[in-house]
């Protein structure tokens, strides 16, 4: 008969074999659900492929439990795998961490902690919220970039953690949401002044922004279009007059009176406190975009990745 815990699974501590688990069982265990392939579960871990098939099996065999599912390219988390995932994921972390400040008397630098995403919130948020880190020593490198590619680049080995604009899909990368960012209608009061002021919008509805010079980050307008439909409830006819590939630019073109623009709010928020920027619609319900921070597929033996990761989450709060 099987041991299980008081939700009908077997428990951890308490296997289908009597004795206590290999604590190496469940860092392979670890690595594969997060890297999603027992082949790149094995580079990470310094082992041979075989070595972690032969640890998973025996895990499988303790629990009484399948955990992965062999797929044509790598393995998907069987149920219980999530649940063990959940169980193991933050005291392995914290022994980790423990084990990597080392106890041998010498000062080893730690490994650099490869940081991605998108450059306005990179720099505007993420980069000063992590500065009190850099004197603790951590390390970072920082690419920035669009969501899709910068997850296919995570998968593949490239970043410890991103900061992704969506919720990556599969379920083998671990997401945490991070902070809701809130879109904003604006434009420099001069020409709020002239559409008849900010309250002219809430009455008489957009109409009249289609003679006022449309700033965007590009030629998609997806920022601009998803206020669009959210907020007003129509089509978006209007084209760009100038298109910046950063928020950062067109909030500073916005600013000097190009035009007018949808953008974050955390991007806007000193400028419209300080009278530069106005706000030209303030809606009951404006449109939101979650973050989140998306952990490596197999996070290396490195302490300070999970350090970065939870400042960003608690500082995210704040957002």
């Amino acid at each position: 008969m099987r041991n299980r815990d008081s939700n009908g699974s077997p428990g951890i501590g308490r296997t289908a074999h009597t004795g206590p688990l290999d604590l190496n069982l469940l860092r392979t265990f670890l690595a594969v659900y997060r890297s999603g392939s027992f082949t790149a579960a094995a580079r990470l871990l310094g082992l041979s492929q075989p070595t972690v098939t032969t640890q998973i099996r025996a895990l499988e065999r303790r629990l009484d439990r399948e955990l992965f599912e062999r797929l044509p390219r790598g393995v998907a988390p069987a149920p219980f795998a999530d649940e063990l995932a959940s169980r193991v994921v933050d005291p392995l972390d914290a022994l980790s961490a423990v084990a990597g400040q080392g106890g041998s008397g010498t000062d080893v630098a730690a490994e650099p902690v490869h940081l991605a995403g998108p450059a306005e919130m990179l720099c505007h948020c993420v980069l000063p919220a992590l500065a009190p880190l850099i004197e603790k020593g951590v390390r970072l490198r920082v690419t920035t970039g669009l969501t899709d590619p910068l997850l296919e680049e995570l998968r593949a080995g490239r970043h410890d953690l991103v900061i992704a604009t969506a919720r990556p899909r599969g379920r083998n990368l671990t997401s945490v949401p991070l902070a809701d960012e809130e879109f904003v209608l604006v434009a420099a009061p001069a020409w709020a002044d002239r559409i008849g002021g900010p309250n002219r919008i809430a009455a008489d509805g957009p109409g009249m922004l289609h003679t006022v010079p449309l700033i965007t980050y590009a030629e998609e307008l997806p920022i601009v279009r998803r206020y669009w439909h959210h907020v007003f409830g129509r089509r978006l006819t209007c084209k760009a007059a100038v298109t910046v590939p950063d928020l950062r630019g067109v909030v500073s073109a916005v600013a000097a009176g190009a035009g007018f623009s949808v953008l974050p709010r955390y991007l806007c928020r000193e400028l419209l406190a300080a009278g530069a920027l106005v706000l030209l619609h303030d809606p009951e319900d404006p449109p939101f975009n979650t973050g989140y921070v998306v952990q490596r597929p197999g996070t290396p033996d490195n302490p300070h990745i999970a350090l970065v990761r939870d400042q960003l989450l608690e500082a995210g709060r704040g957002w």
